[in-house]
């Protein structure tokens, strides 16, 4: 698959290289790093969220892989790619693992041919388009996953980029096209532990990105699950679901909460 570059404005702040440096990574700009050390400052434990949310991310594919016998993953709104992404993941434990990857953002865009790396048993890709877009998604990325055989739908911190409630249709719209036996892995932000910060926090990143975000309570975030099996522990916070067993001490909870889910 051949990608085409975009221009890229290195003057200008972008929510996924600021997510990329957070994660330790390497693909920003020196307007990235200071915006997300001025958000991070306001709200430290950014940075807890941005690696709690990539350590649920290891766990649930681990799992789903596993023990739920996943071999296809559609991972929606996936960012810049870091250590630990969905393919190396699924297809270190079973290397005929299908991965398909959807982001519109032109950063992302001209990072991908690094997501398209694949173990010759399996297969990875890259669909360029917005998670407002559904039938866009599930028409591309039939041409690399089997429908007729489960899924494992990935959503990690993109549905809050929908700021309405038109969000939970576009993700029924994935669901509903996916088989029996598929799952729904899903995590964003919330305000239960720290409120204040996690508002002042979103207010700068709405101020200085080029896209929005809200956060949702758990009640909202559990709308998503509706009409699908939830998983133990349930909707949680991410660093809380399912941790490692040789971990000293449990891990400390963070403002970001998801779940996975099995639908019937």
């Amino acid at each position: 698959m051949s990608i085409d570059r975009p221009i890229i404005n290195s003057s200008v702040p972008h929510s996924a290289r600021i997510w990329n440096y957070w994660l330790g990574g390497k693909d920003c700009y020196e307007i990235d790093r200071q915006v997300g050390d001025q958000i991070s400052g306001a709200n430290p434990a950014i940075l807890d969220i941005a690696l709690a949310q990539r350590a649920f991310l290891v766990r649930a594919v681990e799992y789903l892989a596993g023990e739920a016998g996943i071999r296809q993953f559609l991972d929606v709104g996936t960012g810049l790619p870091t250590a630990n992404n969905t393919h190396e993941v699924a297809q270190g434990l079973f290397p005929e693992s299908r991965i398909v990857y959807v982001d519109h953002d032109p950063v992302v865009l001209a990072h991908a041919e690094a997501l398209l790396t694949s173990t010759p048993q399996g297969a990875t890709d890259y669909i360029d388009a917005d998670l407002r877009e559904p039938e866009a998604i599930l028409e591309q990325a039939a041409k690399t996953l089997d429908f007729t055989q489960p899924v494992a739908l990935i959503l990690l911190g993109i549905t809050a980029h929908i700021t309405d409630d038109t969000v939970y249709d576009i993700v029924g719209r994935l669901m509903d096209a996916l088989p029996s036996g598929s799952y729904l892995v899903l995590c964003d932000d919330t305000e239960v532990l720290n409120p204040q910060q996690m508002r002042e926090m979103i207010e700068q990143w709405n101020e200085a990105s080029d896209n929005p975000r809200i956060n949702r309570s758990p009640e909202q975030l559990a709308r998503f699950f509706e009409g699908l099996d939830l998983l133990e522990p349930g909707l949680v916070s991410v660093s809380r679901w399912r941790p490692s067993e040789s971990a000293e001490q449990a891990p400390a909870e963070v403002d970001d909460f998801g779940g996975v889910a099995r639908k019937r």
